[in-house]
C-alpha cells in the first residue's frame, strides 16, 4: 500500500510543512507506506502528472492552498484518466471551507480532510492498511473528513506537543526555507483572516522547541521561518526562545517571526537589540491606521505603541523589519490608504509590503463582503476588485504603486537617493504616485526596465521634479549603486574620474604598505585590492542625504569594501577619506 502526499509550492525554495507533519504524526511504523512529493506551480502539468503516475499509489493526497488550487484542479481532471483506481484526497485551507461544494464539482475526489489533518490522516492510512489485509473499512467512521455522503464530524484539536518533530532528515531541504511551528491558533479575530477561525491557542513546550531549534542550529540551516500566526502572543514563550537563540547563535542561521509589535515589552526590545545583526527578522502586520477600518475588521492594535516599538528595534540596526498593509479593507478610501502608507513608511522598515485584500471563504469578511460592497475575483487568489470606498481603477493604481515600492524601496538599492527625493513631495505616497504617473507616461510598466537601467530612470524622474539638484542625484545614485556592487561598467550619469586616477592609484599603493583601511587584504597587491574594492570621489555628503546642500570645492573619497557587508542591507562597508586626513563611516555601525 502506498499513500502519496503531494505538495505544489509557489517557489522551489519553499517547502510544505503540512505533508511532513502528516507523515511524522502517522508514526515511523507507517513511513514506508507514505511517499512525499513536492513540486512548484511553475512546473509543467504533464510533468507533475507523469511523476504521480510513476509512483502508482493506492491513494494520493493534495495539500491545497490559494496559490496552487488552479493547478490542483487541473490535475483532478486528468489524474483519474491515467490512474483510475487511485483514491484522491484533498486537505488544506483552500478546501476546508465549502468542502461539500468541491466534492459536488469533483465527484472523482474520495474525500477531504477538514482542518488539522494529522490525526485524521493517521487513522485514514490505518484504514487503508486494514483494507489491504482484506478487512472491510468505513471511511465514515473517521472523524474530520468530508465525504460524498456527508461530514463525519469534527475532531478535537490536537495537543501540539503530540506532533513529532518532522525534520530528522534535512537532505530534501538543501537551499530551501524550512518552516517551523511553536504554536497554533491566533488571539486575534481579524475578519479577513482564516487564522481567526482557530480560537484555541496551543503552544509547544518551550524546552522541546529549544531542542528542535538546536537541531537547525547544529546543521547550520540558512533560514527557519516560524509559521506561528502571532509568535509573541505568549510573551514569556517568545522571550525564552529569543534568549535561547541569542545564547546558541551559530553565526549563520536566520529566524523569521510574525509578531504583533504592540505586544512587545521593554525586555523584548532590549533582548532584540542585543542579537547578532541578521539573526532575527520580524514580520509585523499593520494593515491600516484608520480606526474605523480596524474596528470593522475586528483588529485590535495599539498603533502608538507599535510605532514606538518599531522605532526602538530600528534604532538597534540589527533586526530586519517587514511591515504589512492591506488595500481594499472597509472604510479605507484612497486618501485614507495614503495616510496608512505614509505612517508606515515613516517607520522606515526594511520592507513595506503593500498587499491587497483576499476574500477567503470561511472568513468573517467573506460573509460581510456584500455589506461593504466588496467585489472580488471568483477564482484564486480571490483578490479585491472594488469596494464602496475604492474603485477598480484606484486599486489598479495602487497595484502600480506597489510595483514601484518593490523596485525602488524594498530592493534597498536606492535608499540614499530616495531620502533626498522624498523632500520634494508632500508625502512618500505622493512621491510613489507621481512615479507611477511617470512610469505610465514612459510605458515602463509595459516594458519593465532591467535593474541596471532603473538608476537612470530614477534620475530622469528626479530631474523632472527637482532639476536644480540634478548633480546631487547623480552622486547619490552612484553611491547607491557602488554600495551594492562594483560596477563592471560605469553608468552615463557617474562622474568622470579620469582627473582622480592618480589619487586613486596613490591610495591603493599606500594601502599595500600600510594597511590602514583595508585590513584583511594581506597577500594582495595594490592592483588586486583596487579590483576587489572601489574608491569613488564625491563632492556631496551622499552618506547623509538630509544634509546635502551645495557641492564642496574638494571631494571626499569613499572606499567600498565588498568583503564586509551589512547583514541587514547587504551594503558594502564604507570608509570616508577626506581631502585632509581620514574619517570613517560604517554602514553597519552607522558611525562617523
Amino acid at each position: 500500500m502506498k499513500f502519496l502526499l503531494t505538495a505544489i509550492n509557489a517557489k522551489y525554495i519553499h517547502s510544505n510543512p503540512a505533508i511532513y507533519s502528516l507523515r511524522a504524526y502517522a508514526g515511523k511504523e507507517l513511513w514506508e507506506r507514505i511517499v512525499l512529493a513536492e513540486f512548484t506551480i511553475n512546473q509543467d502539468k504533464m510533468d507533475i502528472l507523469a511523476q504521480i503516475y510513476e509512483q502508482r499509489p493506492e491513494a494520493v493526497g493534495f495539500s491545497c492552498y490559494i496559490w496552487n488550487w488552479k493547478l490542483v484542479e487541473d490535475l483532478l481532471k486528468e489524474l483519474p484518466k491515467v490512474l483510475p483506481d487511485t483514491d484522491i484526497w484533498l486537505g488544506g485551507p483552500q478546501v476546508s471551507f465549502g468542502a461539500e461544494d468541491i466534492l459536488r464539482k469533483y465527484p472523482q475526489v474520495t474525500g477531504i480532510m477538514v482542518g488539522e489533518g494529522e490525526a485524521a490522516f493517521r487513522e485514514l492510512i490505518t484504514l487503508y492498511e486494514k483494507r489491504e489485509q482484506g478487512m472491510d473499512i468505513d471511511f465514515g467512521a473517521c472523524a474530520g473528513l468530508c465525504l460524498p455522503q456527508g461530514f463525519t464530524g469534527p475532531r478535537e484539536l490536537l495537543d501540539i506537543n503530540s506532533v513529532p518533530f518532522p525534520y530528522e532528515d534535512l537532505e530534501p531541504f538543501a537551499n530551501r526555507i524550512i518552516y517551523y511551528e511553536s504554536s497554533r491558533g491566533c488571539p486575534y479575530r481579524c475578519s479577513y483572516c482564516l487564522s481567526s477561525v482557530d480560537k484555541c491557542i496551543r503552544i509547544r513546550d518551550t524546552d522541546v522547541v529549544k531542542k528542535e531549534l538546536q537541531f537547525f542550529l547544529d546543521h547550520r540551516v540558512k533560514q527557519v521561518k516560524f509559521v506561528d500566526r502571532t509568535f509573541n502572543c505568549n510573551p514569556v514563550h517568545a522571550l525564552e526562545i529569543w534568549r535561547y537563540l541569542q545564547k546558541h547563535d551559530n553565526g549563520v542561521t536566520n529566524f523569521h517571526f510574525e509578531i504583533s509589535a504592540d505586544l512587545l515589552k521593554e525586555e523584548h526590545i532590549a533582548l532584540l537589540g542585543s542579537l547578532r545583526p541578521g539573526l532575527v527578522q520580524l514580520e509585523i502586520g499593520v494593515q491600516s491606521v484608520n480606526p474605523h477600518t480596524l474596528q470593522a475588521v475586528c483588529r485590535v492594535t495599539n498603533l502608538e505603541r507599535l510605532e514606538k516599538n518599531v522605532a526602538a528595534i530600528r534604532a538597534g540596526n540589527n533586526v530586519h523589519q517587514h511591515l504589512d498593509l492591506i488595500a481594499g479593507l472597509p472604510y479605507e478610501d484612497l486618501e485614507s490608504f495614503a495616510g496608512s502608507f505614509d505612517r508606515v513608511y515613516a517607520m522606515k522598515p526594511q520592507q513595506l509590503q503593500l498587499g491587497f485584500l483576499k476574500v477567503l471563504k470561511g472568513s468573517k469578511l467573506y460573509e460581510e463582503a456584500e455589506q461593504f460592497g466588496i467585489r472580488y475575483l471568483e477564482e484564486p487568489p480571490y483578490e479585491v476588485l472594488s469596494t464602496n470606498w475604492l474603485s477598480f481603477g484606484q486599486l489598479r493604481r495602487l497595484k502600480k504603486i506597489e510595483e514601484l515600492v518593490e523596485l525602488y524601496y524594498n530592493s534597498g538599492q536606492y535608499s540614499h537617493t530616495l531620502r533626498l527625493l522624498e523632500k520634494v513631495f508632500q508625502s512618500p505616497f505622493a512621491m510613489f504616485a507621481s512615479m507611477a504617473d511617470f512610469f505610465e507616461k514612459q510605458n515602463y510598466f509595459l516594458n519593465s526596465p532591467a535593474r541596471a537601467h532603473r538608476y537612470g530612470i530614477l534620475l530622469r524622474f528626479a530631474w523632472e521634479w527637482d532639476p536644480e539638484r540634478l548633480p546631487a542625484y547623480k552622486e547619490l545614485l552612484t553611491y547607491d549603486m557602488y554600495l551594492r556592487e562594483k560596477a563592471k561598467s560605469r553608468p552615463d550619469f557617474a562622474r568622470d574620474i579620469t582627473p582622480f586616477k592618480e589619487d586613486i592609484r596613490d591610495f591603493y599603493q599606500t594601502e599595500e604598505n600600510q594597511r590602514s583601511c583595508l585590513k584583511g587584504y594581506e597577500g594582495y597587491d595594490w592592483k588586486q585590492m583596487s579590483k576587489m574594492t572601489h574608491l569613488e570621489p564625491f563632492f556631496y555628503p551622499v552618506w547623509e542625504p538630509e544634509k546635502i546642500g551645495e557641492a564642496k570645492e574638494k571631494p571626499c573619497f569613499v572606499l567600498f569594501d565588498y568583503r564586509e557587508r551589512s547583514p541587514l542591507t547587504k551594503e558594502a562597508r564604507t570608509t570616508i577619506l577626506g581631502s585632509h586626513g581620514k574619517g570613517t563611516y560604517d554602514t553597519l555601525l552607522r558611525q562617523h
